[in-house]
């Protein structure tokens, strides 16, 4: 799934009052009246590690180096859990003869459904109760939904537990994000949400790695005329475990959040009481400095034309980024006649360039201060690449070169693309206008997969559905590139 909501819940705000100074201790009460404007230079992580630096600075250091490790472990196993159909697919069929690519695709993006009715109210219940509670209820769940995936064996079966799995797993990045705003100030928040989605990319070299090595377990296969069989496991095939051995990690790190994570700094023993207090008074000053356009600019943002056009713009992005990912693997197997097991490392591939990518753009768009041609260039490089690829059929390395770039392109313009929203909406508006951009656009996941299946099944080939995903990136490009915005002042 997967886009950045810095998501602020207009209940959550309230004033620093004079009574709230009076009722905090003396050291919060100095921290409070006496400390700097909140948009003077910060240190980074790395500066924050040396000695002689202040309470605060002490604070949010401790919690990059605590929350974000496991939050990352998390967020690569629920994009592995989403994703693995793809790498399973190669071998299901052969066991599920109904299980064409139309049923893969219908399975792949109702996931997205599931996950779209969830998303808000879950992230809401993150900011109203309890985020490390919430967060395990959602890893526990959506494990055993993953693990059951193996036990399908008709598409009817498949449907729903992947629907299941999609509200199973509904509110975990939002939930994440708003989780974020209670430990990260807005000079850290940027920097910890980019750290986190680098998850992301990882997981796609992650999973088909370890994956491949289940995928042979109980197939028959002919090697040189001969037939080998390798022999079942527990009972099992292969694609069997690849849904049981991920769902396992997701229900054991949900317990490790439950009794790890914490959910304000005030509750955190790993805190000295100054340390706690002082990274309380920060975050409760920006909610003050919100709260009087919080209300009137959360409901313009959403009413906003461009905010909807941003929308849109997501949509068709991510209908390209999932449709490469739930096919790729059945696109190179079925081009080149390969192994399971090879296809699964070649799908590894195109994440080598994501990463760089990601954080080459969001470097180059803070440098230079400029974010519209920076979400759009990446894109439109990724179509060209997109539609190129069906005339590279015959040569791997023409044919995985082209995949490696457009997968890149359709993840590392993330950077910019989710500080357009902050061009032309106040800090309040921008939080509240990303959660939409991100529950509309992420049903951009629901119609990839699908349109991708369907093709494939009416013309037996999967070029006009890649000319399709081509389409609607250039078409997302253009709207960014169109859109009316506000272009920030270079000091800002």
């Amino acid at each position: 799934m997967s886009g950045v909501a810095m998501l602020s819940s207009p209940t959550s705000i309230r004033i620093t009052t004079s009574a709230d100074v009076r009722n905090r201790s003396p050291f919060l009460r100095s921290y409070i009246i006496n400390s700097q404007n909140p948009y003077s230079k910060t240190a980074s992580p790395s500066e924050l590690a040396h000695a002689g630096r202040t309470p605060l600075d002490s604070a949010r250091f401790k919690a990059f180096t605590r929350l974000l490790p496991l939050l990352f472990v998390c967020y690569i196993i629920a994009y592995i859990d989403r994703t693995n159909v793809a790498v399973a697919k190669l071998t299901m069929g052969e066991d599920l003869p109904a299980f064409d690519s139309r049923v893969f695709g219908f399975g792949g993006g109702i996931f997205f459904l599931g996950y779209f009715l969830l998303e808000i109210p879950g992230s809401l219940i993150v900011e109203r109760w309890s985020a490390r509670k919430w967060i395990c209820r959602i890893m526990v769940t959506w494990g055993f939904m993953a693990a059951a995936t193996a036990f399908v064996t008709t598409p009817l079966q498949f449907y729903i537990v992947r629907f299941l799995l999609g509200v199973a797993e509904a509110g975990f990045f939002p939930g994440v994000i708003v989780y974020l705003t209670h430990w990260f100030p807005s000079k850290d928040r940027a920097r910890a949400i980019s750290y986190f989605l680098v998850a992301s990319p990882l997981a796609m070299m992650i999973g088909p790695a370890v994956s491949q090595l289940f995928i042979d377990i109980g197939r028959t296969r002919i090697v040189d005329g001969a037939t080998i069989t390798n022999p079942l496991l527990l009972g099992l095939k292969g694609w069997q475990w690849i849904y049981i051995f991920w769902g396992i990690p997701a229900v054991i790190a949900g317990f490790v959040v439950l009794y790890y994570l914490t959910d304000r700094p005030r509750q955190a023993k790993w805190l000295t009481v100054e340390e706690s207090e002082a990274l309380e008074a920060e975050l409760e000053r920006e909610k003050a400095l919100r709260a009087s356009d919080a209300h009137h600019s959360v409901f313009a943002a959403l009413t906003s034309p461009r905010v909807l056009l941003l929308s849109l713009a997501y949509f068709g992005i991510v209908t390209a980024n999932y449709g490469i990912e739930f096919f790729l693997p059945s696109i190179l197997k079925k081009w080149y006649e390969l192994e399971p097991s090879t296809v699964a490392l070649l799908v590894m591939i195109p994440s080598l360039l994501v990463i760089p990518g990601q954080l080459f753009i969001g470097w180059s768009s803070d440098k230079y201060h400029e974010r519209r041609w920076h979400s759009v260039l990446p894109v439109v490089a990724g179509a060209l690449l997109l539609v190129l690829s069906p005339l590279t059929r015959g040569n791997i390395y023409l044919t995985m070169i082209c995949f490696t770039v457009a997968a890149a392109g359709m993840k590392a313009y993330m950077p910019a693309f989710w500080a357009l929203p902050s061009l032309f909406l106040t800090a309040s508006a921008a939080a509240g206008s990303v959660g939409m951009i991100n529950s509309i656009g992420n049903l951009g996941g629901f119609l990839g997969p699908i349109v991708m299946g369907y093709v494939d099944h009416l013309f037996g080939s999967y070029d006009y559905g890649l000319y399709f995903l081509c389409l609607t990136s250039i078409l997302s490009a253009t709207l960014i590139a169109v859109l009316p915005l506000r272009l920030p002042k270079r000091d800002e």
